[in-house]
């Protein structure tokens, strides 16, 4: 079993140009992929992201490739508008002449004017730098992929430990039930006593109320159910591949057994016992939305 928290991150200087790659990734519900390049490397971006995908099946993964320590993988190129220029320098000459100007058009003159030159960015060609990237992701995701699985194995053993805390309780609720329906019984039949006062009382009447009684209280199937969701939620703990899915699925199957045997119950000690699994089923929730 494995999380979908994890980050992983590798270096390598290449030809002179250090080329880095990190990813890490946070749960979310499906498989979202967010990759950053240099413009060099914008041709890569579905090859890395399929090369992601053979790693992680569900989370929000963000993978960050950099090169000269975090720059866009291009040079700066300063260009000269030489035709202007050119215009310029013959202006100025003429202004010069026209007006009998002193001085001369030298350099310092013509660097003033700021529409002459023009900045851009050239990618850097390097050879065979995609196979070095590919390299660095590989490791990056063993990286972050030993991660995910350190963590997995740690919410497996902490899940267990509330699955188990949750079949306590629910042993408890089943060794309570039939002492909660004498008890039951025992009221109903105080309650007719006291308002029939001394008359005589109908016992197939007050047998009859007690079989409704129970048949409304009963939670047998919800209990049987809830038993083989606890079964089933503990054998996908430790099943291999994604699990996180079919886990919040069964929490969702529990908590709605919980919900029901909570409505019918009448006992105070059994309404305890389903505010105790509410809480832990939250906290096991909690801990499944980072399950891969």
């Amino acid at each position: 079993m494995k999380s979908m928290t994890g980050f992983g991150k590798r270096e390598s200087l290449y030809q002179g140009t250090m080329v880095g790659v990190e990813v890490r990734s946070v749960n979310h519900r499906f498989c979202e992929l967010m990759v950053r390049l240099p413009k060099s490397l914008s041709h890569m971006e579905l090859e890395l992201k399929e090369q992601v995908k053979r790693t992680c099946e569900r989370g929000r993964i963000e993978l960050t490739v950099t090169m000269n320590g975090g720059g866009s993988g291009a040079t700066k190129i300063v260009r000269l508008d030489r035709a202007m220029a050119k215009r310029y320098i013959q202006g100025l000459r003429e202004l010069q002449r026209e007006f009998k100007l002193s001085g001369t058009v030298d350099v310092n003159v013509v660097a003033g004017f700021r529409d002459l030159f023009s900045t851009s960015e050239e990618p850097l060609v390097i050879k065979d730098v995609p196979k070095v990237v590919e390299g660095l992701v590989q490791r990056a995701l063993t990286d972050l992929e030993k991660m995910r699985k350190q963590e997995g194995s740690a919410l497996q053993k902490d899940l267990l430990q509330r699955v188990q805390a949750v079949e306590d309780r629910l042993h408890v609720v089943q060794q309570r039930i039939p002492m909660a329906l004498q008890v039951s019984a025992d009221r109903l039949k105080a309650r007719v006593a006291k308002l029939l006062e001394g008359e005589r009382v109908n016992d197939d009447r007050i047998a009859q109320e007690i079989a409704m009684l129970a048949e409304r209280s009963d939670v047998t199937e919800e209990l049987t159910r809830l038993q083989s969701h606890v079964t089933q939620f503990r054998s996908t703990l430790k099943s291999k591949g994604p699990v996180g899915k079919r886990l919040d699925f069964l929490l969702q199957e529990m908590g709605r057994e919980v919900n029901t045997i909570g409505s019918k119950a009448s006992d105070s000690e059994i309404s305890g016992q389903v505010v105790e699994l509410k809480s832990e089923l939250e906290k096991i929730r909690e801990q499944v939305q980072n399950i891969e």
